[in-house]
């Protein structure tokens, strides 16, 4: 998804302006970033890891949820608001205290690459989601192979520890929130 850049407004300002607009936007200290939509893969792997992380996490009677890229991240320390892919949140969802609709508590964050916004999200973006303080988990996934990356740190560690799963005969780890998932099933109906 490509961004369109608008400058120089107060979080206040940017709250007000998805209000009356409709339109998501991206916040980084007082910059929007108007987004674009993404691909049909795109879609459909939001989708898929979205609902088989929910079937999962309810099999599991776990008190983990998913959240889709409706819901925006405020990473506090960064005075930044974004919109990931998917979310995974363990125990009580924590609002903004600028922007109730905002969540500040994700465990997992997932991200879909596009060409576009491949080398933000592995770059800037991944440098201000290991800002989160409960933040344990991100995950890249590739719309055009049966490729994910999963970074993962235990709690309290400052050290990420990359696996890369590849092929569709695979299965994906998630340590976070002690779930397994098959390519397969990731990449249903996605054309690779």
């Amino acid at each position: 998804m490509k961004a369109k850049k608008i400058s120089n407004i107060t979080v206040a300002e940017y709250i007000a302006q998805e209000q009356e607009s409709g339109t998501k936007y991206e916040y980084h200290n007082g910059k929007i970033f108007a987004l674009a939509g993404g691909s049909i893969n795109h879609g459909l792997l939001c989708g898929n890891i979205y609902s088989e992380l929910k079937n999962e996490l309810k099999k599991k009677q776990s008190k983990c949820k998913p959240l889709t890229s409706e819901i925006k991240l405020n990473i506090k320390d960064q005075n930044s608001y974004v919109y990931p892919d998917t979310m995974v949140i363990c125990g009580g969802i924590e609002r903004s205290a600028h922007d109730e609709q905002s969540v500040v508590n994700p465990i997992l964050i997932v991200e879909v690459l596009s060409k576009s916004t491949a080398n933000y999200d592995r770059g800037d973006k991944f440098f201000l989601y290991k800002k989160i303080p409960t933040l344990q988990e991100y995950v890249l996934i590739e719309q055009d192979k049966a490729q994910v990356d999963v970074f993962y740190k235990k709690l309290g560690s400052d050290l990420w520890r990359i696996s890369r799963f590849e092929g569709l005969k695979t299965t994906i780890t998630f340590q976070s929130i002690d779930v397994d998932m098959k390519m397969s099933e990731l990449y249903f109906e996605v054309e690779i």
